[in-house]
C-alpha cells in the first residue's frame, strides 16, 4: 500500500513537472511585436502580418482595423502599441516591430535591405499633399503639387531611396502647370510641415529649386509626429502638409474635426517589419 502511494505520488510530481515545462516552453515562444498605436498604421501593420499568416484579422477589418480585430493568433503574439515615431527606439526591447519607412529611415533601417517583411505598395497609403479645405485651388497650392509631381522628384526618390520610397504619379510633370500665373506669385513664400525622411528631403533637396526658378520661396518646417501638421494646416498657420496617406488624414479629420483635404498623391512608402531581439523569422515560424 505504502509503496502503491509512493508510485502514485511519484506520478502526479511527474505530472505536475511536465505541466510546469509545458507552460514554460508555452511563455517562452510568446513574441512581442510593436505596431504603430494611431488607427489606420495599426490596421496597416496588422494587414502585413495576416499577410505573413502569422495573424488572422475578423471577417470586415479593414483599414481601422485594431488588435481587438484578431481572431486567431497562432504564433501567440503580443502587441506593443507604440507612437509610430517612437517604433525605432524600442525596437532594441521587442521582438520586431512593425515600422513605416520614413520613421525607418530616420532610425538608420534600409527598408530594402533591413526589413523581414514588407507590405505591397498599396495604393491607398500614397503620401499626400494636403491643405485646409476651401485652398485646394489656390495658384500657389498648384505651383506646389506641380512640382511634387514633377519627373523630378520621381527621379530623385528612385535614386535615393532605393525602392524604400516608390513614386506613385503616372504621368510626371516639368515642375510646373501650364495654368498658373507664376509672374503673379514671384516674390511669395508657400510653407509646408513634412516629417523629416523623405518629405523634407524631398522638398529641399527638389522642390524647392523647382519653385524658386519662377521667384517662390518654399519654407519647410519639419515636424517628428503624425498630430501637428494637421493642426497647423488647420488653423491656417502653414499653407499645407506632406507626411501622411488618405486613410490617415480621414481619421484624423473625424476625430479631431479638422478639415484638411487631399490635393495629390506623390509616393508610398511600403511598410516593414524589422527585428529587434531578433534577427530573422525564425521565432516566427
Amino acid at each position: 500500500m505504502k509503496k502503491s502511494v509512493i508510485q502514485v505520488f511519484a506520478l502526479l510530481s511527474a505530472l505536475a513537472l511536465c505541466l510546469t515545462l509545458a507552460s514554460c516552453s508555452s511563455a517562452a515562444k510568446t513574441v512581442k511585436i510593436a505596431v504603430p498605436n494611431d488607427t489606420t498604421n495599426e490596421a496597416r501593420a496588422l494587414q502585413l502580418l495576416q499577410a505573413q499568416g502569422w495573424i488572422k484579422l475578423k471577417d470586415g477589418a479593414g483599414i481601422t482595423a485594431t488588435v481587438l480585430d484578431i481572431t486567431d493568433n497562432p504564433k501567440n503574439i503580443q502587441f506593443e502599441e507604440v507612437e509610430a515615431a517612437q517604433l525605432p527606439n524600442v525596437l532594441k526591447d521587442v521582438d520586431y516591430a512593425v515600422i513605416n519607412s520614413n520613421y525607418a529611415l530616420d532610425g538608420g533601417l534600409n527598408p530594402a535591405s533591413d526589413a523581414l517583411a514588407i507590405e505591397g505598395s498599396y495604393s491607398a497609403y500614397g503620401n499626400i499633399l494636403a491643405v485646409k479645405a476651401g485652398r485646394e485651388n489656390d495658384p500657389i497650392i498648384q505651383a506646389l503639387l506641380a512640382a511634387l509631381q514633377s519627373k523630378q522628384v520621381a527621379d530623385y526618390i528612385a535614386a535615393t531611396y532605393g525602392g524604400a520610397v516608390i513614386s506613385v504619379v503616372d504621368n510626371p510633370t516639368d515642375g510646373y502647370n501650364a495654368g498658373v500665373d507664376y509672374a503673379a506669385l514671384s516674390g511669395q513664400t508657400v510653407s509646408v510641415a513634412a516629417t523629416p525622411t523623405p518629405h523634407a528631403e524631398i522638398l529641399n533637396d527638389v522642390v524647392k529649386g523647382i519653385l524658386a526658378d519662377k521667384g517662390i520661396t518654399l519654407n519647410v518646417v519639419e515636424f517628428t509626429d503624425y498630430v501637428q501638421p494637421n493642426n497647423v494646416v488647420d488653423s491656417g498657420e502653414i499653407d499645407a502638409n506632406y507626411f501622411q496617406h488618405v486613410p490617415y488624414l480621414d481619421d484624423f479629420n473625424a476625430e479631431n474635426g479638422t478639415h484638411v483635404v487631399n490635393v495629390g498623391a506623390i509616393h508610398v512608402e511600403p511598410m516593414g517589419l524589422y527585428g529587434g531581439k531578433q534577427s530573422n523569422l525564425d521565432a516566427l515560424k
